[in-house]
């Protein structure tokens, strides 16, 4: 198994790089501040071509694997865009996925060639204040009249609905059933009709520049053609993209760990101290060489999710461990960058606070280390289910 970026990786990686680095700190700080989407990002990656980057080439994108949409990810982050650069270009990767793999040619051709251009903004809506993390027990209903369905229900922590054009719904359109409770669910391409789908935001820790939100779904109407698969399959259409949504998920907080620390070794060895560089000292040295070799650990268990699931392997196990591992790498790194640059950490002007804010998420989102631990715990160890 070799993870070794080929030369057209590599490639890709450079010029990600370089438009990344071409927004400074100072602008996600702006961003951040004043709570701006920001538009002149997203932009500069759909000029690029980069938004299509995992749409078929048949559709107008390069029909790349998951292992290019996270190297693409990892710059953006490692640029310093943290979170707030990297959520919006996370959804033209992660939620198109079950259209790219179970949508119909009809529906394909319709949306896929816009998401590649960047024309479509997409949310994405399964979690709900009710259920949790137990999908099963999701309350929105889509119910069949005519040549439609008919949505109604809640959504929460949907990211992106400020600014949306359309959304991936999943919704139920058969009872649960306690045999088989994830059957009867489907999922739904909708255009984000304003009039059927009122918007509460939410207010958050951090990603200011990125909106979070309640959604309230009442009679919003679908046309039947815009069933994302099989009508009571969408739970397991969305199987497909959850170990992407881990890797990339694992790859961004690695990125962001990677920003925040290159920031503190710079400070390590421009900070004088009692006549001598702080990093000289092991208390500032040490925790900094521990946090490198966490996010060391942690991406190299990210590359192995990646090859395995663009060669068609089962990545279960390796996906959750890279989500697990990086969440704990990231933040640590934050938190040693912040610790290493002592006040000034705390100091906004010093573009490490952000850093240590926005990476925190990746701790509870897209779902929390402990039910992580419990996927591996049951499906890599073969313990009995805990849960």
């Amino acid at each position: 198994m070799d993870f070794a970026l080929t030369e057209q990786q590599e490639l890709i990686k450079k010029e990600v790089a370089a438009v990344a680095r071409s927004f400074s700190a100072e602008y996600w700080l702006e961003k951040d501040r004043k709570a701006e989407y920001p538009w002149e990002f997203l932009k500069a990656f759909a000029a690029g071509g980069w938004l299509g980057i995992i749409v078929p080439e048949a559709y107008g994108g390069s029909g790349l694997g998951v292992t290019e949409a996270a190297i693409l990810l990892h710059e953006i982050c490692a640029a310093g865009a943290g979170t707030s650069g990297a959520s919006p270009i996370h959804f033209y990767l992660f939620p198109p996925l079950p259209l790219v793999k179970h949508g119909s040619a009809s529906l394909k051709e319709r949306y896929l060639p816009r998401i590649a251009t960047g024309e479509i903004v997409l949310s994405f809506g399964v979690t709900e204040p009710n259920a949790g993390t137990d999908t099963s027990r999701i309350e929105t209903r889509a119910e069949r009249r005519g040549d439609r369905f008919v949505l109604s229900g809640r959504k929460v922590w949907n990211t992106n609905a400020r600014e949306a054009t359309h959304t991936l719904l999943l919704a139920r359109t058969a009872p649960r059933d306690p045999a088989a409770p994830l059957r009867g669910l489907t999922l739904f391409f909708a255009e984000f009709d304003r009039s059927r789908i009122a918007v509460r935001e939410i207010e958050k820790l951090g990603r200011a520049a990125v909106d979070s939100n309640e959604l309230f779904i009442d009679g919003l109407e679908v046309p039947v053609e815009n069933v994302v698969g099989e009508e009571g399959q969408g739970f397991y259409h969305l199987l497909d993209s959850l170990n992407p949504e881990r890797i990339f998920t694992a790859i961004e907080a690695v990125g962001i760990g990677r920003a925040a620390l290159d920031r503190a070794v710079r400070y390590a060895k421009e900070r004088i101290v009692f006549d001598r560089p702080i990093g000289q000292n092991q208390a500032i040295a040490h925790p900094l060489g521990r946090a490198w070799a966490g996010l060391e650990a942690a991406e190299a268990v990210c590359w192995k999710a990646a090859w395995l699931y663009d060669h068609g392997r089962p990545c279960g196990a390796e996906a959750n461990t890279a989500k697990l591992l990086a969440a704990e790498a990231g933040f640590e790194a934050c938190d040693t960058a912040l610790q290493t640059l002592g006040g000034y950490g705390y100091a906004r002007e010093f573009h490490v606070e952000r850093l240590w804010r926005e990476v925190r998420l990746y701790k509870i989102a897209p779902i929390s280390q402990q039910m992580v631990l419990n996927y591996l715990s049951e499906h890599v160890l073969g313990l009995p289910r805990s849960y």
